[in-house]
C-alpha cells in the first residue's frame, strides 16, 4: 500500500528555517517524481516544488525561490523541503504528492496527511 506520512512543521520566526520529510512506502522515490504543496487558509493549494522524473527540471514556486530547496534521499525513500529565510505568508499546510508535474497542484493521485506550517513573529 503506498503511504506518504510528513513530519517537520511547527512554528518559526520570520527569517527563520524549517525542514520538512515526507517518508514514502509501498514505492520507490527512486522512480517517481514527488513534490511538496501548501494551502493557505482561504486559498487554492499550490505547488512548492517537485521533484520530476528523466530530465525534467525541479519547480518552483517563485516566491520561494532561492529559500527553499527540495531533495530526496532514495536510499531512506524520504524527500525533503529545506525552507529559510522564511516569511508569514509560507504560513499553511504542507503536503507531499505524488507524483508531480510542474506547476499543476492537482496532479498527484498520492498525499500525505498535512503538516502545519506557521511563520509569525
Amino acid at each position: 500500500q503506498l503511504q506518504l506520512v510528513e513530519s517537520g512543521g511547527g512554528s518559526a520566526q520570520p527569517g527563520g528555517s524549517l525542514r520538512l520529510s515526507c517518508v514514502a512506502s509501498g514505492f520507490s522515490l527512486n522512480d517517481s517524481a514527488i513534490g511538496w504543496f501548501r494551502q493557505a487558509p482561504g486559498k487554492e493549494r499550490e505547488v512548492v516544488s517537485c521533484i520530476p522524473t528523466g530530465n525534467r527540471r525541479t519547480y518552483y514556486l517563485d516566491s520561494v525561490k532561492g529559500r527553499f530547496t527540495i531533495s530526496k534521499d532514495n536510499a531512506q525513500n524520504t524527500a525533503y523541503l529545506d525552507m529559510n529565510s522564511l516569511k508569514p505568508e509560507d504560513t499553511g499546510v504542507y503536503y507531499c504528492g505524488t507524483p508531480c508535474l510542474s506547476y499543476f497542484s492537482d496532479f498527484p493521485d498520492y498525499w500525505g496527511q498535512g503538516t502545519q506550517v506557521t511563520v509569525s513573529s
